[in-house]
């Protein structure tokens, strides 16, 4: 089971927003882009992720789908936590071949709260 539809970023024009303008977070298999709305009343709109993985981490697509699927569902568990109004895009380094579920949920929590996306933090 994928995001809900309302936390996807879909058009190619959002991924390229937050790239050339998002604040970047880095772990050893992960790397966080996030772009915070802009102030106009966009904030109250839910939070979008993205996904972004390359030949590079394996040239095979059932292994990068099956990362995919776990950082799916890392986000899945942390969509209650985070604040509304971001567009965040995960890029997947090619280590991360040889992470699992509760290395991925760790990471990702900690790029979270770097990026001051979850609430509280």
């Amino acid at each position: 089971m994928g995001l809900p539809k309302a936390h996807r970023l879909k058009k190619r024009q959002d991924y390229r927003a937050v790239y050339e303008g998002g604040i970047r977070r880095y772990s050893p298999h992960l790397t966080l882009i996030a772009l915070q709305a802009d102030r106009d009343g966009l904030a109250s709109c839910s939070t979008t992720f993205g996904i972004s993985i390359s030949k590079k981490v394996s040239k095979k697509a059932v292994i990068r789908n099956r990362i995919k699927r776990q950082i799916q569902g890392v986000i899945r568990t942390k969509l209650k936590a985070v604040d509304p109004g971001w567009k965040v895009v995960i890029v997947i380094k090619p280590k991360a071949i040889e992470c699992k579920y509760e290395h991925f949920l760790r990471e990702l929590e900690e790029l979270l709260k770097k990026a001051k996306i979850i609430n509280g933090h």
